[in-house]
């Protein structure tokens, strides 16, 4: 599974719009593997994890059951 950060951070509703996803990482609010990321197209793969502000995420393989739970 390949997913680009912006994607990711709408998917988990972090950003509302592609827009709010793009300030969020240009500004330098988003984290990738604990590195600062300023790449929206960046791609994540499984095992990823994404810092947004006090929560991080982990890019994981998603069956039709499961949810998107942050750690």
């Amino acid at each position: 599974m390949m997913i680009k950060l912006d994607q990711f951070l709408k998917f988990l509703g972090v950003a509302q719009t592609g827009g709010q996803a793009k300030h969020m990482i240009v500004d330098g609010a988003v984290k990738v593997n604990d590195e600062l990321e300023t790449r929206r197209g960046r791609k994540l793969f499984i095992g990823d994890k994404v810092t947004v502000g006090n929560q991080t995420f982990e890019v994981r393989n998603l069956d039709k059951d499961d949810e998107m739970i942050d750690s």
